[in-house]
C-alpha cells in the first residue's frame, strides 16, 4: 500500500515521545553497534544526522572509528557533514587516521577536505597515522602530499609552557613505530632533528620513559641506534634536562651508551636538571657494567656521593668499583649566595645549586628553563662565569670565530654590548656577555614613566653611531634589540647578527639600475615642469628622492606604493652613506653631529 501524505509527514516528524534528542541517541547507538536497517530507519523518521553526542561526536567520526566504510558512505548520503568537529577539534578525516583505512580517507578527501587539517591540539591526519602505528595510511596520505615535517600547532597559552611543535616522526618514536619511523625517515625525507617547542628532537621521544607506551624498551634502543645512523643531534635534552645518554642508561642499555659516546659529540659528565649524570644513574639503577665502561671513559666520581648510594643500594661490588676510580664520601655544603639580578633571581639560584660540568670557568645548563631569549642561531642561556652573572651565546665554533672578532672591535665603545668572557668546547664557543635585566621594549611595555626618554634617545643615537663608526649599518633597530643593565644603562646588541658592512660609494651608485624604469621616465617628463635627466650618481639620487617628496605623483604611487619604504628596501646602504660622507666632510659635518636628540 502506498504511504499516505500523512503517514509521510509521521516518519519524518519526531512524535512527542520520541523527541529529536532520543532519535540522536538512537541513531548514535545504532552507529556504534553497526546496524545499518537502523540507522536508515532512524534518518527517515527524522533522526539528524548531524547530531552531536557527549565530547561532540557525531554519528559520522562514530562510523569512522568503527571502521565501517558502508556506514560512512550512507551518512554522507544522507547528508553527513565531513567537516564537522568533536569538542578537541578532530574530524572524521583524522579519525580515519587513526583507524588506518586508506578507503575511508580516499572518500572523506573526495569532499575537498585539507590534507593538513588539524584538531585543537594540532594533530594532523598524518600525525595520527604516524602515532598509532598506520603505514598504509601513513604512505597513502604522504602520496596525496600530506606535510611530513609538520610541527603540531598549538595555541599561544600552550606555546609559552612549551607545548606543541612535535612532529609525525617524534610521534612514531614516542610510540615505539619502528618500521613507520624507518618509512617517515628513508621514504619520506623526515628531518630527523627538528626540535618541539621544549627543545626535544625525534631521539629523546624514542628514549624517554613513558609508562603509556605499548612498546617494550627492546624497541626504543633499536630507534635510537637507526636515528644515530642517520645523523641525529645527540645533545637535545627532554624537559628535565636528561641527555640522550642519561636516558639510554635508564633504559640499561650498554650497547646504545657506546654508541652514544662513539659519537665525540656528547659531554660524559652533563647533568639533567637535578644534578644526576649518566654515572649518578647508573649506580642508582645498580649497573654495574655500564657504570663501569662510564669510569673507563673518564666519568667523573667525585660528584653526587656516589659511595653513599651505592651502600643505599646494599651494593658492594658498585662501591668498590667507585673506590677503584677514586670515588669518595662527599660532604658538600654550598655557601649562601644572592644574585644580583632581580629577573633572573630563581633561575640563577637554581643552576649555582645544581651540579653542572665546567667549560673553563662558566657554568651554564643549555636548558630551556634557563634560557632567556632564542635566537635564529640558537638561544641565550644564564651562565656563571668565575661567578659573576652572565648571559651566554652558544653558537659552532666557525661562526663563533667570526662573532668573537667582531666583539673584540666593540671593547672601545660604550654604548655597544661587550663580550665579557668565551669558552670553547666540544665545537661550540661561548660567548659571555654581562648580565642584563631587560630589554627596552619590555620595559616601555611595563612603564611608561620611570625612563628619561630625552636621555634613552641619546643612548640610541650614540650606540648606533659607534656602530657606524666600525663600518657597519644595523638592519634590525628594534626597542627589543636595545639591553638594559642593572644600572639603567642602554646598550645594543646584535645577537642575531643583523649587521651589515657598509658599502663604498661605488657599489651604491651602480645600483641605480635598480630604480623602477617607469618611475625614471615620469620623473624625467614631470606633468608640471621641464624635462630633466638625472645622472649616475649621489647627488641626483638625493634629488630624485626629494623630487618625488615634494611633487608626489599618483601613477608612480600605484607603481611603487609608499616611497620610504621604496627608496629603504632598494638602497639600504644609502642612509649610512649619506650620514657617513657628512661627518667627513669638514664644510657639513655638524650637520650628521646630533647632540640633541630632540633635533
Amino acid at each position: 500500500m502506498e504511504p499516505t501524505a500523512h503517514s509521510q509527514q509521521e516518519a519524518s516528524t519526531p512524535s512527542s515521545v520520541e523527541t529529536a534528542e532520543h532519535l540522536a541517541l538512537k541513531l548514535h547507538t545504532a552507529v556504534r553497534t553497526r546496524n545499518s536497517e537502523n540507522v536508515q530507519e532512524l534518518l527517515e523518521k527524522g533522526a539528524d544526522v548531524n547530531s552531536k553526542a557527549d565530547f561532540g561526536w557525531t554519528p559520522l567520526q562514530s562510523a569512522v572509528q568503527a571502521n565501517n566504510l558502508e556506514m560512512v558512505q550512507l551518512l554522507l548520503d544522507k547528508g553527513a557533514c565531513p567537516r564537522a568537529r568533536k569538542d578537541n577539534g578532530g574530524t572524521a578525516f583524522t579519525e580515519a587516521a587513526m583507524v588506518g583505512n586508506v578507503d575511508i580517507l580516499k572518500l572523506l578527501l573526495h569532499y575537498g577536505l585539507d590534507i593538513d587539517d588539524h584538531d585543537n591540539n594540532g594533530f594532523t591526519a598524518f600525525m595520527e597515522a604516524a602515532w598509532y602505528g598506520k603505514e598504509e595510511a601513513l604512505k597513502f596520505l604522504y602520496s596525496r602530499g600530506a606535510a611530513v615535517n609538520l610541527r603540531r600547532e598549538v595555541s599561544e597559552e600552550k606555546v609559552k609552557l612549551h607545548k606543541g611543535g612535535e612532529t609525525a616522526l617524534m610521534d612514531a618514536c614516542k610510540k615505539g613505530h619502528f618500521s613507520v619511523v624507518q618509512i617517515l625517515v628513508q621514504e619520506m625525507g623526515a628531518d630527523v632533528n627538528l626540535c618541539d617547542n621544549s627543545d626535544r628532537n625525534a631521539l629523546i621521544h624514542a628514549l624517554k620513559e613513558d609508562h603509556e607506551k605499548e612498546k617494550e624498551s627492546s624497541v626504543s634502543i633499536s630507534i635510537g641506534h637507526f636515528l644515530l645512523d642517520q645523523g641525529m643531534d645527540v645533545n637535545s635534552k627532554d624537559e628535565g634536562g636528561r641527555t640522550a645518554l642519561i636516558l639510554a642508561v635508564e633504559l640499561r642499555s650498554l650497547d646504545l651508551v657506546k654508541a652514544l659516546l662513539e659519537k665525540g659529540e656528547i659531554d660524559i659528565d652533563d647533568a639533567d636538571e637535578e644534578g644526576n649524570t649518566a654515572l649518578m644513574v647508573a649506580v642508582e639503577k645498580n649497573d654495574h657494567k655500564i657504570a663501569k665502561f662510564l669510569c673507563e671513559k673518564g666519568a667523573r666520581t667525585d660528584v653526587g656521593n656516589l659511595i653513599a648510594v651505592a651502600n643505599r643500594k646494599r651494593a658492594p661490588d658498585m662501591a668498590c668499583l667507585l673506590q677503584q676510580y677514586k670515588a669518595q664520601v662527599v660532604q658538600e655544603t654550598l655557601e649562601a649566595w644572592e644574585p644580583d639580578s632581580k629577573r633572573w633571581r630563581d633561575q640563577l639560584k637554581n643552576l649555582y645549586k645544581m651540579y653542572r660540568p665546567m667549560i673553563g670557568k662558566l657554568k651554564v645548563f643549555q636548558y630551556i628553563q634557563q634560557r632567556i631569549q632564542s635566537t635564529s642561531q640558537g638561544g641565550i642561556y644564564l651562565g656563571l662565569h668565575g661567578g659573576t652573572e652572565v648571559a651566554v651565546k652558544i653558537i659552532q665554533r666557525t661562526e663563533g670565530d667570526k662573532e668573537r672578532t667582531f666583539l673584540e672591535r666593540c671593547r672601545g665603545c660604550e654604548h655597544l654590548l661587550k663580550l665579557f668572557q668565551a669558552e670553547k668546547a666540544r665545537g661550540c664557543m661561548y660567548l659571555c656577555f654581562p648580565l642584563w635585566e631587560k630589554n627596552l621594549e619590555e620595559h616601555l611595555q611595563e612603564s611608561e614613566d620611570q625612563m628619561d626618554y630625552r636621555d634613552a634617545l641619546g643612548m640610541i643615537f650614540k650606540a648606533v653611531r659607534e656602530l657606524h663608526s666600525l663600518g657597519y649599518a644595523y638592519q634590525d633597530l628594534h626597542p627589543s634589540n636595545f639591553l638594559i643593565d642593572l644600572g639603567g644603562k642602554i646598550y645594543l646588541a646584535d645577537l642575531d647578527n643583523k649587521r651589515r658592512l657598509i658599502e663604498g660609494e661605488k657599489e651604491l651608485v651602480n645600483s641605480d639600475v635598480e630604480i623602477d624604469q617607469d618611475v625614471l621616465k615620469v620623473m624625467k617628463n614631470p606633468e608640471k615642469g621641464k624635462p630633466f635627466t638625472y645622472k649616475n650618481r649621489i647627488i641626483d639620487l638625493l634629488r630624485l628622492i626629494r623630487n618625488l617628496d615634494e611633487h608626489p605623483n599618483e601613477r608612480i604611487s600605484k607603481k611603487i606604493g609608499d616611497y620610504a619604504e621604496y627608496f629603504l628596501t632598494t638602497f639600504p646602504e644609502l642612509t649610512i652613506y649619506v650620514h657617513k660622507s657628512l661627518r667627513q666632510n669638514p664644510k657639513y659635518c655638524h650637520l650628521a653631529d646630533i647632540q640633541d636628540p630632540s633635533l
